[in-house]
């Protein structure tokens, strides 16, 4: 294990604490009655109330004066300066605590609790004075702390500070402590979570819990991730979605029931998608996707206004209102508005020349469904910045959505736009059971073409709807997605406190495919993986203009926010 020279000195601060007599990491309770906060809210208004206060925290700085010093302590709702001086610590003649512990074993990073009270220093700097202290955690290792200078204009400016995303991402602990204006984005998902629930209970509805372990995987187009339970000795799926379940319990007498559930699928990552991802769904009994649009309007309307005070949001360089009612298109009109082209008639060789036209990459594993869906997420999504609902699709892209009632061709479903990316999916739920048969026997034709993300089918669901279904509405919201909009995040991974990472190098953790000898940019690795290709052997015999156009048809039938790769690039990962 390699120490650096800061660590080697913390170790030894440890070790001479030890040797004092003082448990770096005691396991009594230390009383807290008090948090930076409430101190710098209530102390001018109630002082008397502050007189013999008790609060702990990290040390984030330390200015060491002689028989006196100041350090400010960080708790985890802000921070204060606490004054330490040596004869009120040390009031005998033994000096150790002040001289020896406090300024020579008491260093930035450790946690320690304080005693004393609050007053006001000259400069007008609210500050605890502090009567006895207690070191409670001894860091090993010291903190990335930023630098901070004043420049000739008297402006303050922060340099080395921890900004780099993937130390961010990876060493979540770290950044919420140097960069402790990081947790209002968690704490506002929080809030948007609580007031969704709130909503839904309100109405009545049921939260519920199903199987994240599943037989078989359903209720969504995607690649699962697939592991073995040994008693049962049968493979198991870790749910790509719950909508199946959930209907269950609608044939089963429920009228209204949701879920927030962590599901999986395993396919690429980039700044809008994460393998292990939440979302809420919500089924609700003898109701429409017409009265699904307002209760969604209504409800994503509260959250704004619950996080912000206002339907206004503010994302990058857009105002984004969530006042209802918001603005709707057919598929097809917003198709024809962003392109010119009227798609509503054409069959698949027509939609395959269209894209051609239009610049859009396909695959021959795509059928009409899917065609369409990519004019729409090149052309169109992109494009549609305040929240629009997208409604009346092609009856190829939505397996379990009912037929439209008055347009052949098409089903009652709807997507919600918001900054160019969709934040929910709804539809009148299919509840003919020899329809739904007939649509998972196409889904596994598209899947015998090679479409990896086609529907499996599922007898004991259509047993269930045989036994009878009542016409019902169904919604699925991604709480990661809405949250990077309700919270100004520009990627997925600042609304997720642990984003899933590759192994470090040298942490011990191993890749089984060997790439990391190979110049591959990172995001790249799970599309090679995607594609079938497992190890560096493999990748050697690929054909490279092949891998190469898999590749780039792959990232955008993903619709990943990544470079496609290079002809001469991929070439050379074969050399």
């Amino acid at each position: 294990m390699q120490l650096s020279e800061q660590e080697l000195v913390r170790r030894q601060e440890r070790e001479e604490l030890l040797k004092m007599g003082i448990e770096p990491y005691p396991a009594e309770l230390f009383p807290i009655n008090v948090s930076t906060k409430d101190i710098h809210q209530n102390y001018e208004k109630t002082k008397t109330d502050y007189k013999d206060i008790s609060i702990a925290g990290r040390v984030m700085s330390r200015r060491i004066m002689g028989n006196a010093s100041f350090v400010e302590i960080q708790d985890s709702s802000g921070r204060i300066q606490a004054y330490f001086r040596r004869d009120d610590l040390c009031p005998d003649e033994d000096k150790t605590l002040y001289n020896t512990v406090f300024k020579k074993l008491v260093g930035i990073g450790d946690i320690i609790g304080i005693q004393g009270y609050v007053f006001t220093t000259q400069t007008g700097e609210i500050t605890i004075h502090v009567t006895s202290f207690k070191i409670l955690t001894k860091a090993l290792r010291p903190l990335p702390m930023p630098k901070e200078a004043v420049d000739e204009n008297g402006e303050k400016k922060i340099f080395d500070a921890f900004t780099d995303p993937e130390q961010r991402y990876r060493m979540r602990y770290v950044d919420l402590i140097v960069n402790p204006h990081v947790r209002e984005a968690f704490i506002k998902r929080t809030r948007l979570v609580n007031t969704m629930r709130d909503y839904l209970n309100n109405k009545g509805y049921l939260e519920v819990e199903t199987p994240i372990l599943q037989p078989l995987y359903g209720g969504a187009a995607a690649r699962p991730f697939k592991t073995h339970h040994n008693t049962l000795d049968m493979p198991l799926y870790l749910r790509i979605a719950n909508e199946l379940y959930l209907k269950r319990l609608i044939v089963g007498g429920f009228d209204g029931v949701y879920e927030f559930s962590k599901d999986f699928r395993n396919e690429g990552m980039s700044r809008f998608h994460n393998p292990e991802f939440t979302q809420v769904e919500l089924y609700v009994a003898y109701k429409d996707y017409y009265w699904m649009m307002d209760l969604v309007e209504e409800m994503v309307e509260k959250v704004a206004i619950a996080l912000h005070g206002t339907t206004e949001v503010q994302v990058g360089q857009n105002t984004i209102s969530f006042q209802r009612p918001w603005k709707r298109f057919t598929m097809f009109e917003a198709i024809e508005h962003y392109t010119g082209i009227n798609i509503g008639e054409m069959d698949e060789t027509q939609l395959r020349a269209t894209c051609k036209s239009l610049n859009v990459d396909v695959d021959d594993s795509m059928g009409k469904g899917k065609l369409i869906d990519e004019i729409f997420g090149a052309k169109c999504e992109p494009l549609l910045i305040q929240p629009t609902f997208i409604t009346d699709y092609p009856v190829e892209m939505s397996p379990l959505a009912k037929k439209h009632r008055d347009k052949p061709g098409l089903v009652e479903r709807f997507e919600a736009i918001c900054n160019g990316k969709e934040i929910c999916n709804s539809f009148s739920e299919l509840n003919d059971p020899i329809d739904q048969r007939q649509r998972f026997e196409e889904q596994l034709e598209l899947g015998k073409r090679g479409d990896s993300e086609s529907m499996v089918l599922d007898e004991d669901f259509l047993r269930a709807l045989e036994y009878g279904m009542p016409p019902t509405a169904g919604l699925g919201i991604g709480i990661d997605r809405l949250a990077m909009v309700m919270t100004n995040s520009a990627s997925i991974q600042d609304v997720l406190f642990f984003p899933q990472m590759r192994p470090e190098v040298g942490s011990g953790g191993t890749s089984s495919n060997g790439f990391e000898g190979v110049d591959i940019r990172e995001e790249l690795v799970p599309l090679i993986e995607k594609l079938g290709i497992s190890s560096v052997e493999q990748l050697k015999k690929a054909n490279p203009n092949k891998l190469f156009n898999d590749l780039c048809g792959l990232r955008k039938k993903m619709k990943l926010e990544i470079a496609n790769p290079t002809a001469d690039e991929v070439k050379g990962w074969l050399n």
